[in-house]
Parts: structure tokens; C-alpha cells; sequence
């Protein structure tokens, strides 16, 4: 994963956490606008939620940023 989607995936972990406590939920749409101007960023945020790490829709934002700070 390239390191910019890395950092604003982190970002916005920190975000929704500091908004609604350590219990949020994100799913990768939320690293997202909703409307589609980078596919290709989309596609690899996908492919690493959903085929490298199999996780479900949503998970914590805590496991999340755990996970993007470990890939360091």
C-alpha cells in the first residue's frame, strides 16, 4: 500500500476516534469522497481490506490505524 493512502487512512482513524471514542466503526468508503475520482486508489484500499486482510465491512478504527502503524 502506498504510503500516502497509509497516512490518510491513519488520519482519518484518528479522526473518527477522537469524534466518537476507541467503540467507532469505518469501513475503507470512509478513506473516501463520495464521488469516485480515484479508482485506482479505491481499487487498492479494496483489495487490501478485503482480499489481503479478509476483514469484515466494518471494524474498529483502533484496529485499523494498529494495522497501518505495524505496516511501517
Amino acid at each position: 500500500m502506498r504510503e500516502t493512502l497509509r497516512r490518510k487512512i491513519t488520519q482519518i482513524c484518528n479522526k473518527k476516534i477522537e469524534q466518537k471514542g476507541d467503540g467507532v466503526n469505518v469501513s475503507f468508503y470512509a478513506f473516501f469522497a463520495n464521488k469516485n475520482d480515484d479508482p485506482e486508489l479505491l481499487m487498492e484500499a479494496a483489495t487490501w481490506w478485503i482480499q489481503t486482510h479478509q476483514l469484515d465491512h466494518f471494524e474498529k478504527a483502533v484496529k485499523i490505524r494498529q494495522m497501518m502503524a505495524d505496516a511501517l
